[in-house]
C-alpha cells in the first residue's frame, strides 16, 4: 500500500473556542477534499467538557491514501487562544510551520510561539465583519485553502450543498467570507502546497470509525443492540439505532453496561446475532456477563472504543491500554477472541469479521478499536463488500431414540445450537460447568472436556490471512496494532526511502494466538521493534509472553493522548539498521 509519505501532503490544526466553528469549517474542507479527488484524515482535540468549549480540528490532507497523523502541522490558525495551552503538545510545529493568529486575539501563548515557527495576522474577525452575516470561519476557510493551494471551486459546492437550501443569504455570506480570505492569504508568505490530485481513482468514501463499524456491524449479520451511551463509543450506537429497524432489526438503550451484554447474551440466545459497544470502564463491567458468553457458548460481540484509563481517564483521547483486560480479565479460563482494526477503513472488515468469528464459534468476541479510529473521519477507497455474514451451526431435532448434547464433544470443539423452540432440543444455558448435555456437573471429567473444548474450537479454526497484515520484507520486524499500524507503516516506507528494508506486521487477530504463522511471519528477521501506544507497553509484554520471538524487541511505547508518528519509527529503523 502506497500512503502519503511524500511531499505533497499537508497538516493543518484548526484553533478556536466554543462557538468558533473550528469544526465545521475542517468539516467542509474535508467534504470539499473529497469533491476535488484529495484524500484527508479529520481528528479532533477536546478538553474534558466533551462537548463545547475549546477545541482542535486536526486535518492532513494529501493526493496518497493517508494512513497516520504527521510529524508536523504546516498550518496552526487559530481563531482565538482560549485554552489552547491544553493542545501545545498535540500540536508538534517547526520553523517551516506557520501561526496565524487574529489581532484581537493576543498575544500567542509562549507554548505555541516556543516552536520557532513563522507567526502571521489575519485580521479574521474584522474582515467577517465587512460582509454581512459573514463569519471568521470562513475568513479561515479560505485562507488555509488559499495556502496549500486549493481550489475553491470545491469548497463553493460545498457550501451550496451545506447552506443554500436552508439559507440563501448564509451561503451567499459564507462564499464572500471564503473567497475575501483567499485573497487575504495572499500576504501571509509562502506554504507548503498540497499535491495534485491524481486522475481517474474509483469510488470513495468519507467515513468515521465508528459508523465504519457500525456498518460492518451490519453487513455481518447482527440483528440487535443493546448499550449504554458512553464516550468514545457513542456514535456507533447512534449509527445502529437508526440501521437495525431497517433491516428488522431491534436497538435497546439499557440502563447500565451490565444490562446491555446480558440483554445481547439473551438475544443471542434466541437466535439473533448481538452487539454491545463501550469503552474501557464499560468493558470492566461486562466481563462477568462475558464469561457467561463463554461459559454457556453463546455467541456476542462486543465493540470496546478504547480512551485513556484506567478509571474514568480520559474520555475524548486516544490509548491501546486495554489490551490486558480485553485478553485476560475474564476470570477462570475463559478463552475467546479478541480482534483489532487497522485504520478506519479496515474498522468496517474487523467487525463484519468479528461478528461472521463470534457466530462461527460460539463465542464473544471483542472488538478493540480506539478514540483516534472511531472519531476521527477519513477519505479512503471504497471497501471492498466481502461475503462474511455470522452463521451459526444450528441443531436439528434429534432422531427417535437420541438424546440432544448441546455440548457434544466435537473435533472441532463446535457443538450444534438450538434456535429455543426446537422440539427435542431443551437445554440449561447458564455459567455453572457442564457435561455434554448441559446438566450442572462438578466432575472434574467433565470439567477438563468442556474446558479442552472451548479452547479447540478457537486454536483449530482457520482464520486464513487475516489474522495479520504483513507488508514489505527485511530483517527487522516491525510489530503493532490497531491505530499505531498507520504511523509504522508510513515510517517504514521512509526507511525503505532511506535504504533500510523492514517488514510490517499488524496483528488484527489478538487472540487466539498464531504461533505457527508467526512464525513464518518472522523467517529471516533478526531485529524486532514493537509500536503501541500505552504506558506499560502492554503489547511489547503480550508478545513477549506468547509468541517465541527472534530476539528481544526494542520498543515504541507512551500513553495517550500524544499519539504514535512516523517520524519516530522512521528515526528508530535507522538506528536499528546501522
Amino acid at each position: 500500500m502506497t500512503t502519503s509519505s511524500g511531499s505533497g501532503s499537508v497538516s493543518i490544526a484548526l484553533c478556536g473556542s466554543g462557538g468558533a466553528g473550528v469544526m465545521t469549517a475542517a468539516n467542509m474542507l474535508v467534504d470539499a477534499a473529497a469533491e476535488a479527488g484529495i484524500y484527508a484524515l479529520f481528528g479532533r482535540s477536546s478538553g474534558p467538557q466533551i462537548r463545547g468549549g475549546e477545541a482542535a480540528a486536526l486535518l492532513r490532507m494529501a493526493p496518497e491514501p493517508i494512513t497516520s497523523v504527521d510529524d508536523t502541522y504546516q498550518i496552526l490558525l487559530a481563531v482565538d487562544w482560549q485554552n489552547v495551552n491544553r493542545f501545545a503538545a498535540e500540536l508538534p510545529l517547526n520553523k517551516e510551520s506557520i501561526i496565524i493568529t487574529d489581532p484581537t486575539a493576543g498575544e500567542v501563548p509562549e507554548a505555541i510561539s516556543k516552536s520557532g515557527a513563522r507567526i502571521v495576522e489575519l485580521p479574521m474577525k474584522d474582515l467577517a465583519k465587512e460582509i454581512p452575516g459573514g463569519r471568521p470561519n470562513m475568513i479561515a476557510l479560505g485562507a488555509v485553502a488559499a495556502l496549500i493551494d486549493f481550489p475553491v471551486g470545491p469548497l463553493t459546492e460545498i457550501l451550496g450543498k451545506s447552506l443554500k437550501k436552508k439559507r440563501a443569504d448564509a451561503y451567499e455570506a459564507s462564499v464572500a467570507a471564503v473567497k475575501k480570505g483567499a485573497e487575504a492569504a495572499k500576504s501571509l508568505g509562502p506554504c507548503r502546497k498540497l499535491g495534485k490530485a491524481k486522475a481517474g481513482g474509483g469510488k470513495r468514501w468519507t467515513i468515521s470509525g465508528n459508523h465504519a463499524a457500525g456498518l460492518g456491524a451490519i453487513r455481518g449479520g447482527i440483528k440487535f443492540c443493546a448499550a449504554y451511551p458512553i464516550t468514545p463509543a457513542t456514535e456507533t450506537l447512534e449509527y445502529l439505532s437508526k440501521a437495525l429497524p431497517k433491516i428488522g432489526g431491534v436497538f435497546v438503550q439499557a440502563e447500565d453496561e451490565l444490562a446491555s451484554v446480558n440483554m445481547c447474551i439473551g438475544a443471542s440466545y434466541g437466535g439473533e446475532p448481538s452487539i454491545t459497544a463501550t469503552a474501557g470502564p464499560g468493558l470492566a463491567l461486562m466481563t462477568e456477563g462475558l464469561g457467561l458468553s463463554v461459559a454457556s457458548e453463546t455467541p456476542v460481540v462486543v465493540l470496546d472504543v478504547q480512551r485513556g484509563g484506567p478509571s474514568t481517564g480520559i474520555p475524548t483521547k486516544s490509548e491501546q491500554s486495554d489490551l490486558n483486560i480485553a485478553v485476560y480479565g475474564l476470570h477462570g479460563d475463559a478463552p475467546h477472541l479478541v480482534v483489532a482494526p487497522s485504520s478506519i477503513g479496515d474498522c468496517l472488515f474487523t467487525a463484519q469479521w468479528g461478528v461472521h468469528l463470534a457466530e462461527a464459534l460460539q463465542s464473544p468476541c471483542i472488538i478493540l478499536s480506539e478514540q483516534s479510529l472511531g472519531q476521527s473521519r477519513a477519505i479512503i477507497d471504497e471497501p471492498a463488500d466481502i461475503a462474511f455474514v455470522g452463521k451459526r451451526v444450528t441443531a436439528q431435532t434429534p432422531a427417535e431414540g437420541e438424546v440432544f448434547k448441546r455440548y457434544a464433544i466435537t473435533n472441532s470443539g463446535v457443538s450444534p445450537m438450538p434456535i429455543p423452540g426446537t422440539p427435542g432440543c431443551q437445554y440449561t444455558a447458564d455459567g455453572l460447568e457442564h457435561a455434554e448435555s448441559g446438566t450442572p456437573s462438578s466432575q472434574e471429567s467433565d470439567h477438563s472436556k468442556q474446558l479442552d473444548k472451548r479452547m479447540r474450537k478457537l486454536t483449530t479454526h482457520d482464520y486464513g490471512a487475516h489474522w495479520a497484515n504483513i507488508e514489505g520484507e527485511g530483517d527487522i520486524a516491525v510489530i503493532t496494532w490497531g491505530s499505531s499500524t498507520g504511523a509504522a507503516l508510513e515510517g517504514v516506507e521512509r526507511a525503505r526511502a532511506d535504504g533500510v528494508n523492514a517488514k510490517l506486521i499488524s496483528l488484527r487477530l489478538i487472540y487466539p494466538t498464531r504461533p505457527e504463522q508467526m512464525a513464518a511471519a518472522l523467517k529471516g528477521v533478526k531485529k524486532v521493534l514493537v509500536v503501541e501506544q500505552s504506558h506499560l507497553g502492554q503489547f511489547n509484554r503480550y508478545l513477549r509472553g506468547e509468541y517465541d520471538l527472534p530476539a528481544k524487541p526494542e520498543l515504541i511505547n507512551r500513553a495517550g493522548p500524544l499519539p504514535i508518528r512516523p517520524g519516530e519509527v522512521h528515526a528508530r529503523l535507522l538506528s536499528m539498521g546501522k
